[in-house]
Order: C-alpha cells, then sequence, then structure tokens
C-alpha cells in the first residue's frame, strides 16, 4: 500500500489510496461520498448492480481504520445515499464495532436522513468543521485564510496512453486553498478535472496514490 505524505498550513497529512486522508496532528481521518445505501436505491428500483458492492464500502472503511488506526473519523458528506434502507442496519453494526473513535458527518446534499438517527448512534453532525485554519466541508468552500477540504465533485484525472488509449482514475485534486477528495464509495463515479498550473492531481488506484501534476 503506497500512500503519500504532504503538508498544508503546517500540518501533516497522509493520502490513502481508498481516497481517504490522515490528519497526522488531529488524529483524524476525512472520508468523503461514502453513498452508503446508493446500491439498494438502484437494485430496488431494477439496476443491475452487484450486490457485494455494499459490502466492498464496509471492508474499505474497516481497511483505513486499521490502517491508521485514528481517534476521529470525519465524513465529510454524502454518507448515505437517500432514505433509510437496508443498508442502515449494515451501518449501525458497523458504528458499534467502532471502540473508542468519534464519528462526525459534516452532512451534504445526499444527507436527508433525520440528524435523530445519527445522534442515536453518537454520531456529530452539522453542515461544516472549522479547526483553526482548516475547514472541513461537503461543497467546496473558498474563504479568507483557510484551507478547505471537501467532497462532492468525484473528481477524476484521465491519462493518455499510447496508441489513443485513455485511463480514467480518481483523484485527489489540490488548489492553492483547497482540497477535493475523490468518491469513497465504490458505486459513485468521477467528474474529470482539468488542473491549472498551481493544482496538484494525485491519482488512485487500488494500491497506490501517484502524483501527476
Amino acid at each position: 500500500m503506497k500512500t503519500v505524505d504532504i503538508e498544508i498550513y503546517h500540518q501533516s497529512f497522509t493520502l490513502h489510496p481508498s481516497g481517504a486522508i490522515f490528519w497526522q496532528e488531529t488524529q483524524m481521518v476525512l472520508i468523503a461520498d461514502v453513498h452508503l445505501g446508493k446500491v439498494s436505491h438502484f437494485r430496488k428500483h431494477g439496476s443491475a448492480v452487484p450486490q457485494d458492492s455494499i459490502q466492498k464500502n464496509f471492508d474499505q472503511l474497516d481497511t483505513v481504520i486499521s490502517f491508521f488506526a485514528p481517534k476521529v473519523v470525519c465524513f465529510l458528506g454524502d454518507l448515505f445515499h437517500s432514505s433509510l434502507n437496508s443498508e442502515w442496519s449494515l451501518f449501525e453494526k458497523w458504528v458499534s464495532l467502532q471502540q473508542d473513535i468519534q464519528i462526525v458527518l459534516v452532512a451534504g446534499n445526499h444527507d436527508i436522513i433525520s440528524p435523530l438517527k445519527y445522534e442515536a448512534l453518537d454520531i456529530h453532525i452539522s453542515e461544516e468543521w472549522q479547526i483553526g485554519s482548516i475547514l472541513l466541508t461537503h461543497h467546496p468552500e473558498e474563504r479568507e485564510n483557510t484551507f478547505n477540504f471537501c467532497g462532492h465533485i468525484h473528481p477524476g484525472i484521465m491519462l493518455n496512453g499510447l496508441g489513443k488509449q485513455k485511463l480514467k482514475l480518481p483523484c485527489f485534486f489540490q488548489s492553492p486553498y483547497q482540497m477535493i477528495l475523490p468518491a469513497f464509495g465504490e458505486f459513485t463515479g468521477t467528474y474529470v478535472l482539468e488542473p491549472d498550473q498551481e493544482d496538484h492531481v494525485y491519482a488512485v488506484t487500488q494500491n497506490e496514490v501517484i502524483l501527476i501534476s
């Protein structure tokens, strides 16, 4: 497993191939756009989405937590895709197994489940979370004297190979005052972004984070 360490505003962050980021000083994992419940939602409406995609999301969460052993897990929005369905009970079980880990949800546009359901699981929910000069949100935000970690976009990068071959990969997309995390969920898709000269793009594969530009 190849990660990449970066420094932002004198803080240390580790980019993980899952799409998660570990903030070392706070012992916090940042995760965006898991979209739990999306697989069940589409299967219910007749889409041929593989059933094992549901378990892959939880397996990936377990992998990240085992790798970093965080004290806090902060979901940057769109944790659950839609209204309650069968995946909520799986999420409840997963939360019950996270001993001594604080879970926080910075709500996104798909997070329409009642906050009372999250509070019953001892999950704190808010619209944003600012820690010093670091701003955690779902939608990208630009504010003076802050660096924003966010999701929502599902960023991707198109790589060009020999013979007109193209490969689209999810990526961490870093501009001077912002880092957009790739979607963590198994069934989410990507939106290709074009970097400017001052941007940095870190493509993610199954086992590696790769600096592209």
